[in-house]
């Protein structure tokens, strides 16, 4: 199936998609800062360079994109209907450098929460954010 876009819109599309500091990751940051959590934000000297560092409670978080980590049985993850190989193999390596970072970051004693883009949509981010503070 072809692309809806020609290549210009395409690329211009997929240009203005954040890797870091993404609405999700906004809100997590707001919270705990609001609930007198104080963090480091992509510390390169760690594995993945989680999107949220607690040094104080050796945590860190990731605040995943349900798309480009590939949410199993999740409505935001939807394989597109064009270069569905391409996306597919990109969704699966960032699934293999998860399951990698995650595998270093245990080994170094760090704990790890990983939170899904879906569940900080309205309807349970009150749930999610409470859930958050008491596994912290």
């Amino acid at each position: 199936m072809a692309d809806v876009h020609n290549t210009a819109t395409r690329s211009y599309n997929m240009s203005q998609i954040k890797g870091k500091n993404t609405k999700p990751e906004i809100l997590v940051r707001k919270f705990l800062f609001a609930n007198g959590f104080r963090y480091k934000l992509h510390d390169k000297k760690l594995p993945g360079k989680p999107d949220i560092v607690l040094p104080k409670y050796k945590t860190v978080i990731f605040v995943n994109g349900c798309f480009w980590h590939g949410h199993k049985n999740c409505k935001y993850f939807v394989v597109p209907k064009t270069r569905k190989k391409w996306w597919l193999d990109k969704i699966h390596s960032n699934q293999k450098n998860d399951k990698k970072n995650i595998r270093l970051l245990l080994k170094e004693g760090w704990r790890i929460i990983t939170l899904w883009e879906c569940d900080l949509k309205k309807a349970q981010i009150d749930s999610t954010l409470s859930k958050l503070c008491k596994e912290i």
